[in-house]
């Protein structure tokens, strides 16, 4: 251990190693939750009788265990269903929400990436121009934020027989953007089908 560090924290340190663990980028996607989480911990920080010089080593040790639980704890219940579900599902959102391009323009990115042997970018594009067209056509309503799996989960209500393709084009999405994937000329000639199916559909009614 450094010995510029303190191995009983004051009020003041503590806060500050907390404050610092919590300014990291994955706490920010649940602000709400962080916020009362700091406010509880500064709360309770407030209330603890901080150790002195007169306290015994088990009261040392048990304060700073209680400490480094509680900023685990908090660590945990932010950062770690973030990481989870980024892990489990891969999936984050389709659509830029700065992208103002159409469909067709998607399109000829997605064809002038495969000309050139892309198929990363080509099933990217190509998969983001079946979102966009659905957008188009009000298949579905715009929405940022929107992830490659609720796009395809919204159009199947209205596609039924897409459903299913729609579903494995937001996999190969996923896979390929968000996932170690590599995507293939068959990955693209997949998507470039279901365009084509998707552009042929005719929505059911809601009712």
């Amino acid at each position: 251990m450094r010995a510029d560090l303190p191995v009983v924290p004051d009020r003041d340190t503590a806060r500050e190693w907390l404050g610092s663990e919590l300014q990291k980028p994955e706490y920010a996607e649940r602000e709400s939750l962080l916020t009362r989480l700091i406010n509880w911990v500064r709360d309770w920080l407030n209330g603890i009788e901080w150790p002195d010089a007169s306290m015994s080593g088990p009261q040392l040790g048990l304060t700073i265990a209680v400490i480094a639980v509680v900023v685990l704890a908090i660590a945990w219940l932010v950062a770690g269903p973030v990481r989870l579900g980024r892990e489990r599902t891969g999936s984050s959102e389709v659509l830029d929400a700065d992208d103002a391009r159409t469909a067709a323009k998607m399109r000829a990115a997605a064809d002038q990436a495969a000309a050139a042997g892309d198929w990363r970018t080509a099933t990217i594009e190509r998969f983001r121009a079946v979102v966009r067209s659905m957008e188009e056509r009000v298949i579905i309503e715009p929405r940022p934020g929107r992830t490659a799996q609720e796009a395809a989960a919204d159009a199947g209500e209205r596609l039924v027989a897409q459903a299913a393709g729609l579903h494995s084009g937001a996999d190969l999405f996923d896979g390929v953007e968000y996932g170690d994937r590599v995507a293939t000329a068959q990955d693209d000639a997949a998507l470039r089908a279901l365009d084509a199916e998707v552009a042929a559909a005719r929505p059911e009614v809601s009712a």
